[in-house]
């Protein structure tokens, strides 16, 4: 049975707030307002990612997660500098990544409300709308250049290192440390979930499924920043143990074959010339075995089965039922899916969240999205022939991405998580597209004419 909870107008109907937690919040928007631009990256992302998401403040039907207060802060920031300044909220301008996010968030709202026609879906989605958007954009505004992108990364190890810590002494002690603040999920944290008598770590997230998946994305991005420069590669390292450290404690197969396809992505490095024949390669491969096997080739994600008991078939499950009920969702989404079979209403693979809660056009902005990360990430690459190592570096920005999007077949980014993901996205922004102008403003060099006596050889 779906859970009631899951539905609109449901959740907590009180303010749950530790006031150590209001401490931090406060302290947290203060340095986002008088820091400097780079630097206030720094305590929105602690604060963010470190707060659990079951602190919340409720006035009316309103529900204002700590996020979405250190959103506030800031938006004030940003107007301020707006005003103040006339400094834009987009460096280089508005992208193809930005139309796509923006694009997608819009349309899913719109999609959203048409679909369900309630009074309690449009304050949710007013509400998902200002925090995504405040998230992104703040993340946009205060990351502007590499040397932004390449504090922000290290600003996520140090964060990452925090996490592993605290999802170690989980392991140890079978008790999640931050069920002292409270919150309407202490009971719940309080003692961890296990699987196959081994406890499943998840620190201040919502789920083991995505702690693990925090780490496990951030492990490329870690080694990107440790090959770019010999400046804090400590810090590089104790990033990448921390990230290896998250995912085996949250003893989930998401995490784990996320940094599978890390792995894999770095040892394609020698056939980067090569990739789009290595890309055909796949897709022919991928045709060729659905028409071979007697299930769909999407029934090979049943067979993965990292962590002995992980729910593979539910997965695979979750996007067969999607692609057969494709006329139910395809314009505006469905409220039905529950019915579609046992526990259909958990839509635990991004991809399926999307489609079956605002329809096909969403899904696509989405896909775009990645598809934009790419081709930045790439083009960024190939523009800088002459420096391997920063070659490498947008390499491994393309592994991370490529992380993401194994971990969104195992679980949709509900809670924190995302704001790692547009972290990641508009360090992108911040890197590849300045990486890519600036390759093609330089000219190409004027070849020098030699005299050797011909008419030909004569300039005009």
């Amino acid at each position: 049975m779906e859970p009631q909870h899951m539905r609109f107008g449901g959740g907590i109907a009180y303010t749950v707030l530790n006031p150590a937690v209001a401490i931090v919040v406060l302290i947290a928007g203060i340095l986002i307002c008088v820091l400097r631009r780079k630097m206030i990256v720094a305590p929105f992302l602690a604060a963010a990612l470190l707060i659990p998401m079951d602190q919340v403040v409720v006035i009316g039907s309103l529900h204002f997660q700590m996020v979405r207060v250190l959103v506030l802060f800031g938006a004030a920031r940003m107007l301020t500098a707006r005003v103040g300044s006339r400094q834009s909220i987009f460096s280089g301008g508005v992208n193809a990544i930005d139309k796509a996010v923006i694009l997608w968030v819009i349309v899913t709202a719109v999609d959203t409300i048409l679909l369900w026609r309630d009074s309690g879906a449009l304050i949710n989605q007013l509400g998902t709308m200002f925090q995504i958007f405040g998230i992104y954009f703040l993340l946009r505004f205060a990351i502007r250049d590499e040397d932004d992108a390449d504090f922000t990364i290290v600003v996520l190890a140090c964060i990452a290192s925090f996490v592993a810590v605290v999802m170690t002494i989980e392991q140890a002690t079978g008790r999640n440390p931050y069920a002292m603040l409270g919150g309407f999920r202490a009971s719940a944290i309080g003692s961890l979930m296990q699987r196959d008598d081994r406890f499943r770590a998840m620190a201040s997230f919502s789920h083991p499924i995505l702690a693990g998946t925090f780490g496990a994305t951030l492990l490329p991005l870690f080694f990107a920043q440790w090959s770019k420069t010999r400046k804090l590669r400590s810090v590089m390292v104790i990033g990448m143990v921390a990230a290896v450290v998250i995912t085996m404690c949250s003893n989930s197969s998401t995490p784990i074959l996320a940094c599978a396809a890390t792995i894999v992505g770095i040892c394609f490095w020698p056939l980067r010339a090569r990739m789009r024949l290595m890309r055909w390669g796949m897709v022919i491969g991928l045709v060729t075995l659905h028409l071979a096997m007697k299930a769909p080739v999407w029934a090979l994600i049943a067979r993965v089965d990292v962590i002995s008991g992980s729910s593979s078939y539910h997965r695979y499950f979750l996007v067969d039922q999607c692609i057969r009920h494709f006329g139910d969702w395809w314009l505006l989404g469905t409220t039905q899916n529950a019915q579609w079979g046992w526990d259909m209403w958990d839509l635990a693979n991004q991809y399926v969240a999307i489609c079956e809660s605002s329809g096909l056009i969403p899904f696509g902005l989405f896909v775009a999205t990645i598809v934009f990360g790419f081709k930045y990430t790439g083009r960024a690459r190939i523009a800088l022939k002459e420096k391997k190592r920063q070659q490498w570096y947008f390499w491994a920005l393309g592994v991370t991405l490529l992380a993401h999007v194994v971990a969104f077949f195992g679980i949709s980014y509900f809670d924190q998580t995302m704001v790692s993901w547009y972290a990641f996205l508009a360090i992108i922004s911040a890197s590849a597209i300045p990486a890519m102008k600036h390759v093609e403003r330089i000219p190409a060099r004027a070849t020098v004419p030699v005299f050797d006596g011909s008419a030909s050889a004569v300039p005009a």
